[in-house]
């Protein structure tokens, strides 16, 4: 198996959840396939634990990929990192396919010089916040972050933090009244594709405001997306 590939022009190509189209979302083994490749970014998730720290996943719980109701923030990390996922091909025979954790994302995501997409997907409070920031702080790979969150509190919490740090708002639908609150607040747009228009990506371009979009994986309408000037384009197997 291996990826798609497409007339990409200037459009940054982010890996949804590590190479997830190849490799089990959110593992360590998918971010090594995505680092392995062309890809500018690697996107993930990351939920806090019951004993303040951070696992990466992208539900509350781990039972779409290891068929156990595992919550994330019921659980310790160390407690987490002994689940098993499932493989592509259903089995669970391999041992490293395992919740990884904020610290592994960022250090495998500065190995292979890709830019961190990283996704607040907790209502994290302004402390958690700081303390996720000292931890990309200490892998000196902050200027090569972009947070993203649903949840537009996280991100103000990040402007405030960090006035000038890369942020995109993760929604589903532009409209006007949206534009001018990014614009105000100086977070970019990160909207689902099938809601996106040309005319959208320039409204948004007019307001100085970038455009992401998730999740894209048919090479047409990525080729189409690039035509049209976006700026990112998120997939989990297009490249």
């Amino acid at each position: 198996m291996n990826t798609i590939k497409f007339d990409k022009k200037n459009v940054r190509v982010i890996a949804h959840r590590g190479l997830s189209g190849i490799e089990v979302e959110n593992t360590n083994s998918a971010f090594v396939a995505a680092g392995n490749r062309s890809y500018y970014g690697i996107e993930t998730d990351i939920h806090r634990t019951s004993d303040g720290n951070f696992v990466v996943g992208h539900d509350d719980n781990y039972n779409r990929l290891a068929g156990k109701e595992i919550y994330l923030e019921k659980n310790t990390l160390a407690e987490l990192q002994e689940v098993v996922f499932f493989d592509k091909d259903g089995t669970k025979d391999r041992v490293d396919l395992r919740p990884s954790r904020l610290e592994n994302y960022i250090k495998i995501v500065k190995k292979y010089e890709k830019h961190a997409i990283l996704e607040l997907k907790s209502d994290f409070t302004k402390e958690e916040i700081a303390k996720i920031i000292e931890i990309i702080k200490s892998y000196d790979y902050l200027e090569n972050t972009t947070f993203i969150s649903f949840i537009y509190d996280n991100l103000l919490k990040i402007r405030e933090l960090l006035p000038k740090q890369s942020a995109q708002y993760l929604f589903w639908k532009v409209t006007d009244e949206e534009i001018n609150r990014l614009a105000h607040d100086k977070i970019d747009v990160d909207v689902w594709v099938k809601e996106l228009t040309r005319e959208q990506i320039e409204a948004c371009h007019k307001a100085g405001l970038t455009v992401n979009c998730w999740t894209v994986d048919d090479k047409d309408l990525a080729e189409s997306l690039a035509d049209w000037g976006i700026d990112y384009i998120t997939t989990n197997i297009l490249e």
